[in-house]
């Protein structure tokens, strides 16, 4: 028996017969109706079109008895137990689970929509960040790191000019003369503008393109944590970019160095909205096969390489990582005077040897060719301890390395004068970095400490769906026995989020860095400060 089949599942299921045909019947549904999906050994055709149905009806005609009873019986099955009572149940119980928790939610009106007003539902413990406790916290720890998203977070998203203005050169100036703080910006942008920017604030770390590039702080250039990332992709992605900007009026791509970006903030916001998701679905259907990632932000969808993220960069700044720190000198693809290194999120980076272990390991040891590199390392600001760290970080031990270097003539690391000058490793306790007084006397006056205490204060404030991998990271930092911190992951906007404070907007941002800066900010025009 063949059945041209056009209604819904609760007419099928009245068509059966006692007669033994009648279990071996096929069924030929109309693509058009909602429950062909689910009758997956149909044969779903277009009903207006006559050549579709009669090819339709000819393969059931041609399909063997027992392929049709397998495929009856499947059926039967499904429309039997899928009844009308069964989906109004699971329909009852989806809405008992997702409402479950609504009481102990509070509900904010986001306005109208396209067809609807639209309401977000947030946690109760989700709440306004309270200055009084994050400053009492912050004066009464030693050693603190403040992580800041940039645009939406120290600039607001619609400003006139996307350069930080002189009261945020201020705060991030007076934060990170304190030798206790250790503050990093990370954004999006891209390196050429974080640098040009925030030139006049060497203390500040910066992070570029959700961390692809980083500049530790104090030091003065940039250098790439994925260096042999590979960008063929861009290629593929591309001309989809160029057909979505065509078909989005107030759309425009943005060229990375490591990323492609659709930017629709200027779009119509329900048709962007559409558009975006359509372009996230396209992206990872093309990219699928690829170690790329495609994420969708504020107004925007960007591919990227996969592990390039805010959350990967955090956990390495937690984990007090040399390189990113800047402790240690990064691995360039190609060196050749650089030995074994320090493993990172990416790549291998290493740190330049001392001449002494040069020496020791049967190396060049020309004076001025050790000279230039016991410089290099030198250079780092006081308080860093760069060439006992490297030390660490290859494995080297002080006394072989006091031996070679005495036999060369005293130009290296292990000379008296270079020992009263880094930190020094204490060999019979517990392996804990030790400095001498002239180093304490510098420090106090460095920009930073980066060695010795663990971080005890961290807050980190973003206000896109990037920031929310640096507020897990963060929370998992927190969660770490050995790392006791007082953690502050704070939102810009009441939104859904998995941080557990929120500010209103970027003016509260700050006035709190400021308080905790001592920075006193002038008085803003009301009309202007939302």
């Amino acid at each position: 028996m063949i059945t041209l089949q056009t209604s819904s599942t609760s007419h099928q299921v009245n068509y059966r017969f006692n007669d033994a045909a009648a279990m071996c019947s096929f069924f030929c549904l109309s693509e058009f109706v909602g429950c062909s999906p689910s009758l997956s050994g149909a044969i779903r055709v277009n009903p207006w079109s006559i050549d579709a149905v009669s090819d339709a009806m000819y393969s059931a005609l041609k399909t063997s008895p027992e392929h049709r009873r397998l495929r009856h019986d499947k059926h039967w099955k499904y429309v039997s137990e899928h009844t009308v009572a069964f989906w109004a149940a699971s329909y009852v119980q989806d809405l008992a689970r997702s409402t479950k928790q609504h009481v102990a939610m509070k509900c904010y009106g986001l306005g109208l929509g396209l067809d609807t007003f639209r309401l977000v539902a947030l946690d109760a413990n989700f709440k306004k960040l309270d200055d009084q406790p994050l400053l009492a916290a912050y004066r009464s720890t030693q050693r603190r790191l403040l992580l800041l998203d940039y645009d939406g977070t120290l600039i607001p998203h619609r400003n006139i000019t996307a350069a930080p203005g002189p009261a945020v050169l201020d705060i991030l100036a007076a934060l990170t003369a304190d030798p206790a703080n250790e503050v990093w910006v990370i954004s999006g942008r891209s390196q050429q503008e974080l640098g040009g920017w925030f030139k006049d604030v060497p203390g500040v770390g910066l992070a570029a393109e959700h961390g692809f590039f980083i500049k530790p702080p104090g030091r003065p250039g940039w250098h790439s944590r994925f260096p042999l990332a590979d960008h063929s992709w861009q290629a593929m992605v591309m001309p989809i970019l160029k057909q979505y900007c065509e078909c989005t009026d107030g759309s425009h791509i943005e060229v990375k160095a490591s990323a492609l970006v659709w930017h629709y903030g200027d779009a119509d916001p329900d048709f962007g909205n559409w558009q975006a998701k359509e372009l996230l679905d396209h992206l990872e259907d093309v990219l699928s096969n690829r170690p790329i990632e495609v994420i969708s932000g504020n107004t925007i969808v960007e591919a990227k390489p996969q592990g390039v993220s805010k959350g990967s960069l955090v956990e390495l700044i937690c984990k007090r990582d040399p390189v990113v720190t800047g402790e240690v000198a990064p691995h360039h693809p190609g060196s050749t005077s650089l030995a074994a290194g320090v493993v990172g999120s990416g790549p291998v980076w290493a740190a330049s040897p001392s001449p002494a272990a040069a020496a020791a390991a049967g190396a060049d040891s020309h004076p001025a060719a050790g000279a230039a590199t016991v410089t290099s390392m030198q250079d780092l600001p006081p308080g860093f301890g760069a060439a006992a760290m490297a030390a660490r970080s290859l494995g080297q031990q002080r006394q072989p390395a006091t031996a070679a270097a005495g036999g060369g003539g005293g130009g290296g690391l292990a000379s008296p004068t270079a020992q009263q000058q880094q930190m020094q490793i204490d060999q019979a306790g517990s392996g804990q970095l030790v400095q001498s007084p002239q180093d304490q006397q510098q420090e106090r006056a460095a920009p930073r400490d980066l060695t010795g205490v663990a971080v005890d204060f961290v807050l980190a404030v973003g206000d896109d769906r990037s920031d929310e991998d640096m507020f897990t990271a963060i929370e998992q930092y927190a969660d770490t026995p050995r790392h006791p911190a007082e953690v502050f992951a704070c939102v810009v906007g009441q939104k859904p989020s998995k941080a557990k404070f929120y500010v209103n907007d970027v003016n509260e941002v700050l006035d709190l860095l400021a308080k905790m800066g001592g920075v006193t900010l002038p008085p803003r025009n009301s009309s202007f400060t939302s």
